[in-house]
């Protein structure tokens, strides 16, 4: 494990219930390799749906984006900012990430210029896509 999630903290301003992202396994500038490990513990599973927790795709698609974040975070130009969605192109759910599940977020930033930027993600649990689709994204204060 590269970071944990104290050190994640420490790069994006995310915290419980909503920090998304437990692990990173590999970074580099343009590419992250994280974990999200799904538990029926978590506030959405009590309404989404209460007799078949289902993870929701627009949560799946969050961890992907503070993946993301983290990449662009841990550049010294960006600490102390935040990174906003700006638009989601393509996204495609392709399996139902239920509790129990570990998630493998990867995302790798493809374009950025000035303050803006596109990312390609990618989830999956256990070898298998389960979420892909294009991230655009804006640094700001």
């Amino acid at each position: 494990m590269l970071l944990n999630s104290n050190q994640i903290q420490e790069i994006i301003p995310h915290r419980y219930p909503f920090l998304l992202v437990d692990a990173v396994l590999e970074m580099n500038d343009t590419y992250i390799q994280a974990v999200k490990n799904v538990s029926a513990n978590e506030a959405q599973f009590q309404g989404h749906f209460p007799q078949k927790h289902v993870m929701p795709g627009v949560l799946i698609t969050e961890a992907l984006a503070q993946a993301g974040a983290i990449v662009l975070l841990s550049k010294e130009a960006f600490k102390g900012k935040l990174v906003y969605f700006v638009g989601i192109d393509n996204f495609k759910f392709k399996r139902q990430v239920i509790p129990g599940d570990q998630i493998i977020l990867e995302v790798e930033l493809v374009k950025f210029k000035g303050f803006m930027g596109i990312a390609e993600a990618k989830a999956s649990v256990n070898g298998e896509v389960c979420a892909l689709g294009t991230i655009k994204f804006a640094i700001g204060d």
